[in-house]
């Protein structure tokens, strides 16, 4: 680990400057592709490091990348900055309290997470540099990850068909590489299109496109007793036709979520949806127009990398919280439920520990089961090029992802703790990579391996453009 050492040390010089970007991004909470003034910050600061800068890859104008170094293998390190809809919040208050009504608020943590993941590529720009290696670090901002999949769209542009490795993290409750386990999912808009009228005057005369929407929730909801166990469908109205009742709704659009553990399931119930939104369009004798938003490919593994990764968390230790840390956590923990907490250990199959408010222990290598679990853009990348990724705790056990108790947890000093611990173990790992030829040879031939059993078919379909407007509703 004296690679490590020497790159760790550079993480700890450089981490102060790298919390006041984490804070600055959670203070702008943006959405799927509106992050303009968050990707603006994450390019200033790789101008400042000295990275060679592109921004706008795949026709989307807030993916920024930076690289340094020259010739050897390309470490690719991803970070992500969107926010999502809903959760504002006070910073360091138990109570739920928005900053504004209605707003956004970083519930996923990403403010860390592309913070972290720029200072690990910073200091692995200078080891590159101070050791005079060949190789490259590249740091990859991405936005979209809550739904839009701009990794997806990057890597159908082929942003990583050069890359070796890549690395990335997410705040968690625990510490350690966790089981790569992620439902493969689609998003798609199903818009209705009916006859508006008087409705009482003349409902004869209208064709509701809201019925027509009801009417495809009541047939996915019934598909659901006959679908796989691990698969999940959620949707959301995101035009409901207006708000008279007295107008019979002439346009409707709802959006789907479908997900699945592997790529084929989820298509086989991508079909049945849309035959069931057929059918929802045949009863209400109206019509429906389908578009593809995003889609992310299952998580793939690399034991090579994870074994790396995870030599580096058992080295480092956990984050260090203090007193003061499990006393801030504490505070959160009371507004929670027993089921929040006992799930949260769940999830990682842990054994629970009575009046345990934050995680300094690394948990063991692959832990996990397949419930619980979300999706990631992250797993579409995981097809292309070997892919590793860590949790770290930033946030009080049982802190729900997507919640105000994480917002109001993202300025604290555990989550900077969180954040520069992620940093290390990324670095650590990169830095393994670039001085240990038989690593990178072992990651790349189980991927291969892999990959010559398992063909890959990007669930962006070729014409499928990045939903720039999605998050406009």
């Amino acid at each position: 680990m004296s690679n490590s050492k020497d790159v760790w040390r550079r993480i700890d010089d450089k981490a102060p400057a790298y919390f006041g970007l984490s804070d600055r991004i959670w203070h702008m909470p943006e959405l799927n592709y509106q992050e303009v003034r968050s990707a603006a910050e994450h390019r200033a600061m790789l101008e400042s490091e000295g990275f060679r800068v592109t921004t706008g890859i795949a026709g989307i104008p807030t993916v920024v990348i930076g690289e340094a170094g020259e010739g050897g293998p390309v470490i690719a390190i991803m970070g992500e900055f969107d926010a999502l809809p809903g959760l504002s919040q006070e910073a360091g208050n138990a109570t739920e309290t928005p900053i504004e009504k209605g707003g956004n608020g970083h519930g996923c943590g990403h403010n860390m997470l592309g913070s972290a993941s720029l200072l690990a590529a910073a200091a692995v720009k200078d080891y590159l540099a101070a050791n005079r290696l060949k190789g490259r670090v590249r740091y990859y901002g991405c936005p979209a990850e809550e739904g839009g999949s701009a990794k997806g769209f990057m890597v159908r542009a082929g942003a990583f068909d050069d890359v070796d490795i890549a690395l990335c993290w997410h705040p968690a409750s625990f510490n350690g590489v966790n089981r790569a386990f992620s439902l493969a999912c689609v998003e798609i808009e199903f818009t209705f299109t009916g006859r508006a009228s008087h409705a009482a005057a003349a409902p004869h005369l209208g064709r509701s496109a809201l019925d027509a929407v009801e009417l495809m929730h009541i047939g996915v909801n019934y598909m659901r007793e006959h679908m796989p166990s691990t698969a999940r469908v959620h949707y959301a109205i995101i035009n409901a036709g207006g708000i008279a009742p007295n107008v019979v709704q002439a346009t409707a659009t709802t959006r789907q979520l479908i997900r699945a553990a592997t790529l084929g399931e989820m298509w086989e119930l991508v079909a049945r949806v849309k035959k069931i939104a057929e059918g929802a369009a045949l009863m209400s004798e109206t019509t429906v127009a389908i578009r593809q938003l995003s889609g992310d490919a299952n998580l793939v593994g690399n034991r090579p990398l994870e074994e790396a990764m995870q030599a580096n968390l058992q080295a480092l230790g956990g984050p260090g919280f203090d007193a003061a840390d499990h006393a801030f956590a504490a505070r959160f923990q009371q507004t929670l439920s027993p089921q929040d907490i006992a799930a949260a250990y769940g999830r990682f199959d842990l054994k629970p520990k009575d009046g345990e408010a934050l995680s300094d222990e690394i948990y063991p290598l692959g832990a996990g089961n397949d419930t619980s679990v979300g999706s990631t853009d992250v797993g579409t990348v995981s097809w292309v090029v070997p892919t590793v990724q860590c949790r770290t705790a930033c946030y009080a056990i049982g802190t729900p992802g997507h919640s105000w108790q994480l917002v109001a947890q993202g300025l604290a000093p555990a989550a900077h703790k969180g954040l520069a611990l992620a940093a290390k173990a990324m670095a650590g790992v990169a830095t393994d990579v670039l001085n240990d030829p038989a690593l990178l040879k072992a990651a790349k031939d189980e991927f291969a391996a892999f990959r010559a059993k398992n063909p890959f078919a990007n669930p962006i379909a070729d014409d499928v453009e990045p939903p720039l407007d999605m998050a406009a509703h």
